[in-house]
């Protein structure tokens, strides 16, 4: 590596450049430019040209010069005693150009593996990786840092986002009541938007200025949804970090190309069995994609379910529990308060023993085509269930009508990325306040895949006994009813008439 430094002279117009050459010891001066020194505290920048590949430097009053260097970007920082140190930066710019700091959503497989050194090669930068738990189980996290550092990255940082995922992405769309295309409980969609903002708050940490991601354009996030959600994310949180998404740049076109990709740099080749399908899983849920599913013609095969066991199997006697409810969120199991992350977790563990929360679907796509997908979510199916019967006690029928309406959109822009688009902000202020009187118990049977409702209560219940009792009331009278049927009913006896001649 060469070392350039240089001496500035207070009463001279020229500075001298000297450069010594690591290998030989030698010394070359060379006057390469006039520069009029003001002051001993000026500050001499150069800096690589991205245009020409040679370095420019300037003094604080921008009068150029320059001086080829193709292999290394300059820092120069003028001192007190008359004397500027200039070093050399052994970081050469990349193929494709030159970042200082990248953080990766890294997973240990073999795609985030071989993105480490790619990146390194290509972008010429430090790779930090980053791993969020959101609940997908320990044995994804073991042995990641060992697999980060042997792929080059400099630093692997895990985040335990597990309480946040739950209580300020799960539980909103829970309260919001979102339900993608009338069965899709959203648990990919909600978890990258916090996977994404954890890396925005990382690459803050750490001095980052850009950030990537392994999505494919394949799986579970098929066709660039994964890619929408991440961005749109990293758009919203920091708008100048630079976004790098090997899947769209480089030539790796398969398992097989990674592969080779992964020995010529001595990266370590994670020696797992490959799944025949696609999964992601999380706290709430697990979804599998791929291998026979594609047909939709076939039945999923037994063995592929994970959190919940086939409703043939369950249990041949039902089990009762009641999840306690306040302002539209749960917060209790038969009577214990427990936090949002144990309460799904200990649901998910009820709700897969009795084979609860198996969905088989065909969905809309981001970009229009079509996908089939099986979910398992067995705690936030018995969740969904709690909480909208909870709200048949204490939203009248406007509200309800309202709030089923919003919830279709609501899923829409979650499902899109767009967690942190201001309506969608503006639609969870609405549906905070219209179930703030939500607040009761409701009892459920479970039973071989299945989950009834048994019974419901609530301090704010609408339901009035003595008003909705076929025994006589003070304040309904059934003889009210005539006048408003008259009433009700006038269009259609207008537009009748009207036919007949009347």
């Amino acid at each position: 590596m060469a070392e350039i430094s240089a001496t500035s002279f207070p009463s001279s117009s020229s500075a001298v450049l000297a450069l010594r050459s690591s290998l030989n010891g030698n010394i070359r001066s060379q006057n390469v430019a006039c520069l009029r020194t003001t002051s001993l505290f000026q500050e001499l920048s150069v800096k690589r040209s991205q245009l020409s590949g040679n370095a420019v430097a300037t003094t604080t009053t921008h009068v150029p010069l320059t001086r080829g260097c193709k292999s290394q970007a300059i820092r120069a920082v003028l001192s007190g005693d008359g004397q500027t140190v200039v070093s050399a930066d052994s970081k050469e710019a990349g193929l494709r150009g030159k970042l200082k700091k990248v953080v990766l959503a890294y997973s240990g497989g073999l795609d985030t593996s071989v993105i480490v050194p790619w990146l390194k090669e290509n972008y010429g930068c430090e790779v930090v990786c980053f791993t969020a738990d959101v609940g997908q189980g320990i044995k994804e996290l073991e042995g990641l840092e060992q697999k980060a550092k042997a792929s080059g990255a400099s630093q692997l940082v895990v985040k335990d986002l597990t309480d946040e995922f739950v209580k300020d992405y799960i539980f909103p769309c829970l309260r919001a009541g979102a339900i993608y295309e009338r069965k899709y409980l959203l648990g990919t969609s909600m978890a990258r938007p916090v996977i994404a903002k954890a890396m925005v708050d990382v690459a803050a940490e750490v001095g980052a200025d850009a950030v990537a991601h392994g999505c494919t354009g394949k799986g579970n996030d098929q066709a660039s949804t994964c890619n929408v959600r991440f961005e749109l994310t990293f758009f919203s949180l920091n708008p100048e970090l630079k976004v790098v998404a090997p899947w769209r740049e480089w030539e790796i076109q398969g398992r097989e190309d990674a592969i080779e990709y992964a020995k010529k740099h001595n990266v370590p080749v994670p020696v797992t069995k490959k799944s025949i399908y696609s999964r992601d899983r999380n706290l709430w849920h697990l979804s599998h994609e791929g291998d026979i599913l594609e047909d939709p013609a076939n039945e999923p095969k037994k063995d592929m379910y994970m959190m919940s066991v086939d409703p043939e199997d369950a249990p041949d006697q039902p089990e009762y529990i009641e999840i306690g409810i306040e302002s539209g969120l749960p917060v209790a199991l038969n009577g214990k308060p427990l936090s949002p992350a144990t309460l799904l977790s200990e649901l998910n563990t009820i709700g897969g023993k009795h084979g609860i929360g198996r969905i088989d679907m065909v969905e809309n796509r981001l970009v229009g085509m079509k996908s089939r997908g099986v979910y398992e979510t067995p705690g936030g199916t018995i969740l969904f269930a709690a909480v909208q019967e909870l709200e048949s006690l204490t939203l009248d029928r406007e509200s309800i009508q309202v709030k089923d309406s919003l919830a279709l959109k609501y899923a829409e822009m979650v499902y899109a990325g767009r967690w942190f688009d201001p309506l969608k902000e503006s639609m969870d202020a609405f549906m905070e306040k219209l179930t703030e009187k939500t607040t009761g118990s409701v009892t459920l049977k479970l039973y071989k895949g299945s989950v009834s409702v048994t019974g419901r209560k609530s301090p704010n219940s609408l339901y009035r006994q003595d008003i909705s009792s076929f025994e006589g009331s003070e304040i309904y009278n059934q003889a009210d009813a005539a006048g408003f049927i008259r009433l009700y009913g006038l269009p259609m006896r207008v537009r009748a008439m009207l036919e007949k001649g009347i």
